[in-house]
């Protein structure tokens, strides 16, 4: 397979969206999906307003935001954002993200970036979740960058520099911001890192040293806090499971998963754009150590701005005074969040069929963690006030 042929991972391009919208239309599955997302009367001036879209980004506008805005409206306590004064209109980034869940991660930065009046920027997504047709043209027709997982080593390597050529193109040449999780799959842990392997693909493309072939990228973190996690019970599940054996995803749980981040229940939630890291790139002296460690670094400038750029809710306090029997953040919390806190654990063990130490500390590491990790990048003052 040609290495530039990105016919296979692009999104679809106006002409192809107009032919998906066809199809999305003649779904069953999404007329029900309609008819949970909208009143009735919604529902018909969404229709008719996808039924006028003649590229892809009318069909965001007409579609993609009411849809995430109803189910943020049905499942959450709001979303508020950060940081747009980093980001300029015109300018093109690389943003790399911490992930919590699978839909709703790049939903809300697309989100975020229309409410700003920004471009919103494609987004990737693994092969995994292409689980039906309908899925598939509802991705493709809002910008999503297909990540093949799976295959021999060569099919692999293959496809990582189709992949990395691909967002190099879309961010130098065209101009298009590019949204790529930190990691492969979503943080389990709570314990957000950025995978080596994520800049490694990125250097497989562009011509010049590596330094330059990240400062050309402009990547930029991003940092999304959600109060509850809507997925938390399957996370600490699987975790849990995966301790002793190598875990086996079931048939439909990547379906599931995307079903559950969508309409669990989320609290509040919190976007952070952070600022470009290329000033932070140059200052590196790269002279004296290997490409390992150069990228080494840069992971590490990224978590920093990550783990800075948390917004923390009562429940990540909460949790991390319970890990650590403590009371030193008891005045962020009250005991309307322990009763929340403590229904969500129950639902856990229901789904663990297991109550033990173990899943405990699980779930309150899912919650504790950016605590733990803010802590690092923050010089404490007396009772912990200014996190």
């Amino acid at each position: 397979m040609n290495e530039l042929d990105f016919d296979v991972i692009r999104p679809y391009n106006d002409s192809e969206t107009q032919a998906a919208i066809k199809r999305i239309i003649a779904d069953n599955t999404f007329h029900q999906m309609m008819d949970y997302l909208f009143t009735p009367e919604k529902k018909e001036l969404v229709l008719s307003n996808i039924n006028k879209v003649k590229n892809v980004t009318e069909f965001q506008s007409a579609f993609s935001v009411p849809s995430i805005e109803a189910i943020l409206e049905k499942t959450s306590m709001g979303m508020s954002y950060s940081g747009f004064e980093n980001i300029v209109d015109g300018e093109a980034y690389l943003y790399i993200a911490n992930h919590r869940d699978i839909v709703l991660d790049s939903s809300i930065i697309g989100i975020a970036h229309y409410r700003s009046k920004i471009k919103s920027p494609q987004a990737t997504w693994g092969s995994n979740l292409m689980v039906s047709p309908l899925i598939v043209d509802l991705g493709k027709s809002n910008k999503m960058i297909t990540v093949f997982r799976e295959g021999s080593p060569k099919e692999l390597l293959l496809n990582s520099r189709r992949l990395s050529t691909y967002m190099r193109k879309s961010i130098t040449e065209l101009n298009n911001s590019v949204w790529i999780a930190q990691r492969k799959g979503r943080a389990k842990t709570g314990f957000d890192k950025t995978d080596v392997s994520i800049l490694k693909m990125l250097i497989l493309s562009g011509e010049n040293d590596i330094k330059s072939k990240l400062i050309d990228l402009n990547i930029t973190p991003a940092t999304i806090s959600y109060e509850w996690e809507p997925c938390d019970a399957m996370k600490v599940n699987e975790t849990y499971l995966s301790k002793d054996k190598t875990y086996v995803k079931g048939d439909d749980e990547d379906f599931m998963s995307i079903l559950g981040g969508l309409t669990g229940e989320k609290g509040r939630i919190h976007l952070t754009m952070g600022k470009p890291i290329n000033d932070d790139i140059l200052k590196i002296d790269n002279s004296h150590i290997n490409n390992k460690q150069f990228i080494e670094l840069v992971a590490e400038l990224t978590d920093k701005q990550i783990y800075s750029n948390y917004k923390l809710w009562p429940s990540n306090f909460l949790a991390y005074d319970l890990l650590n029997n403590s009371t030193e953040f008891s005045s962020k919390y009250d005991n309307n969040t322990r009763e929340v806190f403590e229904s969500r654990y129950k639902n856990t063990t229901k789904l663990a069929q297991h109550d033990n130490k173990e899943i405990r500390e699980l779930f309150l590491l899912l919650y504790a963690n950016p605590v733990i990790n803010k802590l690092k990048q923050t010089i404490l003052v007396t009772n912990g006030n200014n996190i």
